[in-house]
């Protein structure tokens, strides 16, 4: 206890103002991040779902499923891809059977799929903004591109003899070139 003739002051804290420590680390609060409404990937694949032919012809020319962060996005425009490359009708009900016909809709790989194509299907994106998502995605996956290309840079450094790390440089340089090339095209229309 202070007295008053100390010049500290009084640093203790009662057991009522201190933290509870649950309430540091309660993760039941926690914010989920992830939201198939938000995610552009989900929205171009909903509004490819309910394109007509030809737009959904443009929308899996321009892109390939490397574009695609999330491995179920990429796996659900490749079924989708695949569908339309082959003239066979490519909504949710389709894209469905495929996977069934497959196999790919059993276990937890299936279940995800399956989830996911169904938490696409409803979220309303209307085919008219495939051209918007498309730009979208690669825009991500541009920007994907230089963080990987970073971390690709920092490995060289480190493990590639000397006389390689120039023209892996290079290879880099040319790989980004070409992705801003496709993504100005798709912008401007041309792809």
């Amino acid at each position: 206890m202070p007295t008053g003739d100390s010049k500290e002051p009084d640093v203790t804290l009662s057991l009522a103002t201190a933290p509870d420590f649950d309430d540091l680390t309660d993760n039941e609060d926690e914010i989920d991040e992830y939201s198939t409404a938000l995610d552009v990937e989900a929205q171009l694949l909903c509004s490819l779902l309910w394109a007509p032919a030809e737009s959904a012809k443009r929308a899996v020319a321009a892109l390939t499923s490397a574009d695609f962060y999330r491995p179920v996005n990429a796996a659900l425009f490749t079924a989708i891809s695949e569908l339309v490359d082959a003239g066979k009708p490519h909504n949710s009900a389709h894209v469905f059977t495929t996977l069934q016909q497959e196999g790919r809709t059993s276990g937890h790989l299936g279940k995800q799929l399956t989830k996911a194509l169904t938490d696409i299907t409803t979220i309303g994106v209307p085919s008219v903004e495939l051209e918007h998502n498309i730009a979208a995605v690669l825009t991500q996956a541009y920007r994907r591109g230089f963080r990987e290309a970073a971390r690709s840079l920092a490995q060289a450094a480190e493990e590639l003899p000397e006389d390689q790390l120039f023209e892996h440089l290079l290879s880099i340089g040319r790989e980004r070139r070409a992705a801003s090339q496709r993504l100005a095209a798709i912008r401007e229309g041309r792809a």
